[in-house]
């Protein structure tokens, strides 16, 4: 009968403290996260209660293993064991990469609301963002050799595997120059600041926003929703169009070929009073010139500003539909002629006829 309570009480007492102190744990934060509002940081850590009641729940059966004096136990010491120790290691893992995770986004939120500049703002979240993915990967990686190696066979094959670790090296180095190399270009767009999530750009004459950007691709939202899934070594490599880089403000301009009798002060007030309509515009500058002529049209300019990407592009919309309603209704003499019925050379035949004409008329005067 002992043999029987005794991994009942062993399990059920560990079970029972668990989630005692995981409790305790969950009000404690909770109680630090109502007396620190500023900052995010406990309550980013509530959601590590799972991993650490696992790693809890797991490290005192591990420890408290040895006494259970069950037989079915006692049969399968050694696999049980093994399990306990893999499910210990892979709860630990993930309860670091969780903590990790809530410092890193704790600290990227109190930057966000005390800094009023977008772009330090964009490009501090795609610092962040990869480095919580190396930490990641570097802890998956470290979680998974030590759970290799708690295998007796792959501890004797560690004395091989170091060995020939320079030749697997150089091996692995060659098969792997690409993603290698994508691996550092994401390192080197997230600390030399070249693009950050957020930015608008156009890449291969493809006009979008910086949705994602990972070590080892960078996903650009069109503006008819298609994603653009690019590696990241393209952006080290070759020439792109930042158009968030130094700021969001942007100059758009919008061209007419018209009449040479077009009204073209008439025009600017025109183009000022849809401007003051217009939401989209910020208000900074406009202005309407003559870039170039031809034998039968002008061309007309029209430059306007917006406060980024999304609004320059609404503005330039707004000014060329309004612009060209107004002209047709006010003033269609202003847009272009096009002349489609044009009189044509006489042909040799019917020259020598209406020669002939000519002829007969004479002599009947």
């Amino acid at each position: 009968m002992e043999n029987v309570l005794r991994p009942l009480i062993v399990i059920g007492g560990s079970v029972v403290l668990t989630l005692v102190v995981g409790w305790l744990a969950d009000r404690l934060l909770l109680r630090e996260d109502s007396r620190h509002r500023e900052t995010p940081l406990w309550g980013l850590l509530r959601r590590c209660r799972v991993p650490l009641n696992l790693v809890l729940l797991t490290a005192i059966l591990r420890g408290s293993f040895n006494s259970i004096k069950w037989k079915p136990v006692q049969e399968h010491h050694a696999g049980l064991a093994q399990v306990l120790t893999l499910v210990l290691i892979g709860a630990s893992s993930w309860l670091v990469v969780r903590i990790a995770t809530a410092v890193v986004e704790s600290s990227y939120t109190r930057y966000a609301t005390s800094t009023r500049d977008p772009a330090r703002v964009r490009r501090v979240r795609t610092q962040v963002t990869l480095i919580q993915r190396v930490v990641s990967a570097i802890v998956i990686v470290v979680a998974v050799a030590a759970m290799l190696l708690t295998f007796p066979a792959m501890q004797a094959a560690g004395a091989s595997l170091l060995a020939s670790a320079g030749i697997v090296g150089v091996v692995a180095g060659v098969a792997a120059q690409s993603t290698l190399g994508n691996l550092f270009a994401g390192l080197q767009i997230a600390f030399g600041d070249m693009v950050r999530i957020g930015d608008t750009v156009v890449v291969d004459g493809e006009w979008g926003v910086v949705e994602e950007i990972t070590l080892t691709f960078l996903a650009v939202r069109t503006w008819d929703e298609r994603r653009l899934t690019m590696p990241v070594s393209y952006f080290t490599s070759k020439p792109f169009q930042n158009w968030s880089r130094g700021g969001a403000q942007m100059t758009g301009t919008v061209f007419f070929h018209l009449d040479h009798s077009a009204p073209l002060p008439l025009m600017r007030e025109r183009l000022a009073m849809i401007l003051k309509e217009c939401p989209a515009w910020d208000g900074r500058d406009f202005s309407l010139a003559v870039t170039d002529t031809t034998p039968s049209t002008i061309q007309v300019r029209a430059v306007v500003t917006a406060k980024d990407a999304d609004d320059i592009w609404t503005v330039r919309v707004t000014v060329r539909e309004q612009m060209v309603a107004w002209l047709y209704t006010e003033h269609p003499y202003a847009l272009p002629r096009i002349v489609t019925d044009a009189i044509q050379p006489p042909t040799p035949a019917a020259g020598k006829a209406l020669e002939g004409e000519r002829r007969t008329g004479d002599e009947l005067r």
